[in-house]
């Protein structure tokens, strides 16, 4: 496999558009991956969402035409262009790096979704953190992560499941390489952070492609609902927690 540039490895700026066309009818993305995090938000009339890592906009668009009241970050300026276009004015969008502290009141979302983000991070305590804050009491975040034995098949040279390591690859977008860099983490690792964030783990799921698709994608069909992909969590600030980190 071909190693990615990381001083130039997610870039989004620079294939914005490719990457929004591939994810808004691809397999994995259309019929796997936004499916399952709508079955997870279930109802969300009336509920206030953070979409942490929006993108294009398609995660929010399909959680306001459930009723929700949506606002979206992302840290690419592109992507976040292609979503106004997508959205139009009346969904509040920000370029934010996720890294950084979140431009917001306190306990001011019901949910936070992050939708294929967090493997991006190197350490998920400061952006967990910062997820707890903006979420009421009761509030859920709804996150999407690459599984970690998926991960790990990346192994060049083949790393400690154990730590929390970094790995480089191409991915291809209309027949053009972009360079890509992920981190990889055990599971364990995972559900301690999310303790560590003072939030409480109520789902863990590995969910089936939507059955649709596999007269659409009848090969690839088949690998994605025998292989692991990727893991879905919903966790929830305590309903009896109080004050900002509390």
């Amino acid at each position: 496999m071909k190693s990615a540039d990381r001083n130039q490895a997610n870039d989004y700026d620079s294939f914005a558009e490719m990457f929004s066309a591939e994810s808004d009818s691809s397999l994995v993305n259309a019929y796997y991956e936004r499916p399952a995090m709508l079955a997870l938000a279930g109802d969300v009339t009336g509920r206030r969402i953070l979409d942490a890592g929006c993108g294009s906009g398609p995660l929010s668009a399909a959680l306001r035409e459930r009723g929700a009241v949506v606002t979206g970050i992302d840290s690419s300026a592109g992507m976040l262009a292609l979503a106004r276009r997508r959205l139009g004015d009346d969904v509040a969008l920000h370029v934010v790096d996720l890294c950084d502290p979140l431009p917001f009141d306190d306990g001011v979302f019901d949910d936070v979704v992050a939708s294929l983000v967090l493997h991006y991070l190197e350490d998920w305590e400061p952006t967990l953190a910062e997820f707890r804050r903006v979420l009421w009491p009761g509030g859920r975040l709804i996150a999407s992560v690459g599984h970690p034995f998926a991960a790990y098949a990346h192994r060049d040279p083949r790393p400690d499941y154990h730590a929390t390591t970094s790995y480089t690859f191409d991915w291809t977008l209309n027949g053009q390489s972009v360079p890509m860099e992920f981190w990889r983490r055990p599971l364990h690792a995972m559900t301690d952070a999310f303790t560590t964030a003072g939030l409480r783990l109520r789902v863990l799921s590995e969910p089936q492609p939507d059955p649709a698709a596999r007269a659409l994608f009848p090969d690839g069909f088949q690998d994605l609902s025998t292989s692991p992909n990727f893991l879905f969590f919903v966790v929830e600030v305590p309903p009896s927690a109080t004050g900002a980190g509390g």
